[in-house]
Parts: C-alpha cells; sequence; structure tokens
C-alpha cells in the first residue's frame, strides 16, 4: 500500500498493472465505512485480466487512510480522488465508484472533466429520500452513544439491508454472508461516523448533474434497500447521454452478489472509446 498527501491528509491506494504491462488507467472508489480492498475479490482481478491499470483507494476515513475525526466534506472526497488521479501521472482515468463512492464519481466528473475519461456509478444517487436519512442519522446516533449491537443482530439488519432476497434464499449463502458481516463486527468508528456525516450532509443534485459531460454508466440494483433503484435512475436521467443498467436479483452489494453481470456490464462500457458516446 502506498500514500498520497493532500493537505496534510493521508490517502492510502493499491496499485496494480495489467500482466501485459501498462493499461489504461482505473480508479476505484468505495462506499462509506468500506476500505478499497473490497474491490480485489472480484473487480480488480477482472480489469486486470481485460487489459486495465487498476488502482483502489481508502477514502479518508476508512481502512489505511487518516480517519479525520474531526470531520470533511463531500468536496474533501472528491478532492482526494483528483489529487491521486494527478499524482498518478497516468489520467486521465476512468473513476468507477459505489454507493457514497458513486456519488463522490459524478461530483468528480462535473467539477474536474479533464481527469475523467468515463464515469461508472453503481448505487448512484443524486439526493437521499426521508427513509435513507433517518437510518443515516440513526447509524450516527449509534456511534455517538457508543451502542454497539451484538454482532449476530448486526448482521442479520445488514443481511436484510444491503442484500437481495435472491441472496438470502440460498440459507447456505445467506450464512456465508452473516458469518462474514458477524466477524467485521458492528462498531462505527470516528471516521467511518464523519463518513456518514457526509452523506445525511449531502443535497439535491438533480440539476447539477445536467452539466456532467464526461460518459457516464450508472448501474442501478434491482434489489437495493438502501439506495433503491429509482434513485439511481434519476442520476441517468440527470446526465445527459448517460446510460442505465439495472442488474436483477442483487442488492446494494451487487458488486459482490453478481459480480459476473456488473464486471460484464463496466468492462463493456470502458471498451467503448468514444468520450461523446456512452
Amino acid at each position: 500500500m502506498t500514500f498520497v498527501t493532500r493537505d496534510g491528509v493521508r490517502i492510502a491506494y493499491d496499485d496494480w498493472a495489467p500482466p501485459g504491462g501498462p493499461g489504461p488507467l482505473v480508479v476505484m472508489v468505495m462506499g462509506t465505512g468500506s476500505p478499497g480492498r473490497v474491490w480485489q475479490t472480484h473487480q480488480v482481478p477482472a480489469l486486470r485480466a481485460a487489459g486495465h491499470r487498476v488502482v483502489t483507494l481508502d477514502n479518508r476515513g476508512a481502512g489505511a487512510s487518516d480517519e479525520c475525526a474531526a470531520g470533511f466534506t463531500i468536496d474533501d472526497m472528491v478532492g482526494d480522488v483528483a489529487a491521486l488521479v494527478e499524482h498518478l501521472d497516468a489520467g486521465p482515468a476512468a473513476v468507477v465508484g459505489t454507493s457514497l463512492g458513486a456519488r463522490i464519481v459524478v461530483e468528480l466528473a462535473l467539477a474536474r472533466p479533464d481527469l475523467v475519461t468515463r464515469a461508472v456509478a453503481l448505487a448512484a444517487h443524486a439526493r437521499l429520500e426521508p427513509v435513507q436519512r433517518a437510518f443515516t442519522a440513526g447509524e450516527i446516533a449509534l456511534a455517538d452513544e457508543k451502542i454497539v449491537p451484538p454482532p449476530d443482530h448486526h448482521a442479520a439488519v445488514s443481511a436484510v439491508q444491503y442484500l437481495s432476497p435472491a441472496t438470502l434464499r440460498d440459507e447456505r449463502a445467506a450464512q456465508d454472508w452473516l458469518d462474514v458481516v458477524a466477524f467485521r463486527g458492528a462498531a462505527i468508528g470516528p471516521g467511518h461516523r464523519a463518513q456518514l456525516a457526509v452523506s445525511l450532509a449531502l443535497t439535491d443534485r438533480r440539476a447539477a448533474y445536467r452539466d456532467v459531460a464526461v460518459p457516464l454508466l450508472v448501474v442501478g440494483f434491482a434489489d437495493d434497500a438502501t439506495i433503491p433503484p429509482h434513485l439511481s435512475r434519476e442520476v441517468a436521467d440527470a446526465v445527459p447521454g448517460a446510460r442505465y443498467v439495472e442488474i436483477p436479483d442483487a442488492g446494494h452489494y451487487g458488486y459482490l452478489e453478481r459480480p459476473d453481470a456488473v464486471n460484464r456490464v463496466l468492462l463493456e462500457f470502458l471498451a467503448t472509446t468514444s468520450r461523446h458516446t456512452p
């Protein structure tokens, strides 16, 4: 793991070249509370095999990057990705993000189109509805009150929130997910809390996204209870020329539940060379 420093904040990243040597750069941005290594299970191998240089980062507040417990903004997170692309000196780059990471890459495409060849936003959203805002506020309150739910209960709630019913109907797969989530634990650290506060402060950006000129692929997950697919479709509807694809039998973790389907649409989009035809 390597670090780039921006305004005194260290941002950790991993850098993988494709087997055949240098390739077009793809920078991948995770969602709230998750480190960049989550991409390594399915997306990094597929992208490298297709000839891409892949860089994953830990957003500030997560993983090995600085915790920044005093708080930060979405603009800070967008600036971190921009600084990383500039630091790599191999841009402009294709950028891929999920959930909060999707918001980051769309905002980057808007603010710094010179750094972005094309963008992919999984579980994208230009706004949050009352239920998402209430859930985020509740997680912040749990962190502030230092309340840590029992691991098994946290795992069960997370499974319903983040996974498709199609996954949960497979009892073996469901148990595997419960075991993984319970092992991670339910505690919300200061950096994670700061990221939740970023989400809670997000405003409605549908009007602003009409000015995004970078080719954009928006991927919604049909069974996503965290970012329902109609919110993702709103982003595609707002951005001129954007493409929308919905993955069936996939929840918020669709890139882990249905990696073959996600990787297929991702690679097809990245293989399109024209900046004007997503």
